[in-house]
């Protein structure tokens, strides 16, 4: 046991003595960086001997050591403060968590609180525990003759059907759009027009009534994307007419279009669709919600405008609206605004569900900068992005009346293009290798969604006065080939030469300009 415990002093003391060497060794060494007078006695040991060339380099040698002293002793110091920030910001969130999780405590004991007032209601009225027909947010009570009535307000009564029985109305401005639409008497509509007149037409009404300048290939892009999706997104530099195109083509079909300016604190459908108001029992309607509501009764084309759409996430505010234009039976298309029902409710509101109708679109402006979010894949498959990177150019044109389109005229249209100009099985066949050779080389495939929607937009472009290729060109470049942007492309700019070289190869030389156009971009810019 003596030895051990000789063994063991000895060792620790080697073990400390090292700690000790390096501690005594740094000290030693701040302690000669800084010696002042050292320097000052070998400085004064060669200086009798300097020219004035020594004395000149000796000077700028001791000004650019002490700059550098300096410089690392401001590094220091800036990286203690950062860091004392930093300490001090972790600090700041902790107690932020703190507080919050604090006031999610008292309302989970609010919350409890209130559900134990409304069962000693529920027991005082004589319902056993666990039924509650406070579908109104009142309380109900079982009368002596066995009615069902209000226990202390005289709320109103719930039938067996389950509809709330009262006088109040909580859907104010929908209730107004079912009192217009009580005396309103259609339009005559165009019944007659071409899509490939309806483009023109529209393009000499901006003209000649607007002063807004269009290509025409602006134009049947639209009208091909309004055929493709009910989501259209125009995207390019600010000042391109992307908000006036909708805007004006609502002037021009004399549907004004319903503008909804994007805010950045939009997370949640409240923001577009409203929200029920559980303190006033009212529902708090948007002017989307009525546009939306009002479609319902007409036949003609609607547009709702979401202007700036991605200034906040589109994935958050439009989420459930993406997923209900995804659903295959339009009869699903529904929205749910209240989970009860009341007697003074709309008319076309479904046991608190408003239908979706088919005659309306949602047209999104979207700029790229530092004050916008990236528009995700997810909103980008679902919709047509269509570009506008270039200013109008004036042009003259006859004046042109606004004029009247029924979507029923306008979805025949559709249906009647997509029958005689489907994509030719040449192309299709073209599109298959493509798709195969952009799986084997870059690792991205096309999709059912993005092909199905490829051949309803090619047909619409056709019969607008386009050419296949184009149209398919435009889907390529703008639904496909964006996809390579999530890529490593400063890895794949051989690949993306080939890819280039194939399409024309594929599809023919001077073919593809739009797709060949944006994968050189990509070159350049990765």
């Amino acid at each position: 046991m003596n030895e051990f415990l000789k063994w063991f002093f000895e060792f620790i003391t080697e073990l400390l003595g090292g700690f000790g060497k390096i501690f005594s060794g740094l000290w030693n060494g701040l302690k000669q960086i800084f010696n002042i007078p050292a320097y000052i006695d070998i400085f004064k040991a060669h200086s009798e001997k300097f020219g004035a060339l020594g004395w000149i380099l000796s000077v700028l040698s001791i000004i650019i050591v002490a700059a550098i002293f300096a410089l690392i002793i401001f590094i220091i110091f800036l990286m203690i403060r950062k860091y004392i920030r930093f300490r001090h910001s972790i600090v700041s969130n902790e107690d932020l968590l703190e507080e919050l999780a604090d006031l999610q405590r008292k309302v989970i004991k609010m919350t409890k609180e209130k559900d134990e007032i409304l069962a000693m209601k529920v027991s005082q009225m004589g319902l056993p525990a666990g039924s509650s027909p406070l579908l109104a947010g009142g309380g109900y009570g079982m009368g002596e003759n066995g009615q069902q009535q209000d226990a202390a307000n005289d709320l109103p009564v719930v039938d067996e059907d389950g509809v709330v029985q009262t006088t109040d109305c909580r859907f104010s401005k929908l209730i107004e759009v079912d009192n217009f639409y009580k005396s309103y008497t259609p339009p005559i509509y165009d019944n007659e027009i071409t899509l490939r007149q309806l483009c023109e037409n529209y393009r000499n009404f901006a003209c000649s009534r607007m002063r807004l300048y269009y290509e025409i290939r602006t134009i049947r892009l639209f009208i091909a994307g309004m055929a493709s999706t009910k989501l259209i997104i125009l995207q390019g530099i600010s000042g391109t007419g992307k908000t006036s195109l909708p805007y004006s083509f609502g002037k021009f079909m004399q549907k004004d279009t319903t503008i909804a300016s994007v805010q950045p604190s939009w997370r949640d459908r409240t923001e577009l669709f409203g929200f029920f108001n559980e303190f006033t029992k009212n529902f708090n309607e948007t002017e989307v919600l009525k546009r939306i509501y009002s479609s319902s009764f007409n036949n003609d084309i609607n547009f709702v405008l979401l202007d700036e759409m991605n200034i906040a996430r589109v994935e958050y505010y439009f989420a459930e609206m993406l997923s209900i234009l995804e659903m295959p039976n339009a009869d699903e298309w529904k929205l749910d605004l209240v989970p009860n029902v009341w007697s003074t409710d709309p008319i076309h509101l479904d046991r608190g569900k408003l239908c979706i109708p088919q005659n309306i679109w949602y047209i999104g402006t979207a700029n790229n900068d530092d004050s916008t979010f990236a528009i995700s894949d997810k909103v980008y498959d679902r919709a047509q992005p269509i570009n506008l990177d270039s200013k109008g150019v004036a042009f003259d044109a006859p004046d042109t009346p606004p004029m009247n389109l029924g979507f029923d005229h306008l979805d025949a249209l559709f249906k009647q293009a997509f029958d005689e100009y489907p994509i030719s099985q040449e192309n299709l066949k073209k599109i298959q290798h493509l798709d195969l050779w952009v799986i084997e080389k870059l690792r991205v495939a096309f999709g059912n969604r993005i092909l199905k929607q490829m051949n309803l937009f090619v047909p619409v472009y056709v019969a607008c006065g386009g050419d296949e290729l184009e149209g398919i060109d435009y889907v390529l470049a703008t639904k496909i080939f964006r996809k390579f942007e999530a890529l490593n492309l400063a890895m794949l700019r051989d690949e993306l030469k080939e890819l280039c070289t194939y399409l024309q190869k594929l599809f023919g030389k001077n073919s593809m300009k739009e797709s060949i156009a944006y994968l050189e971009r990509l070159q350049k810019l990765y």
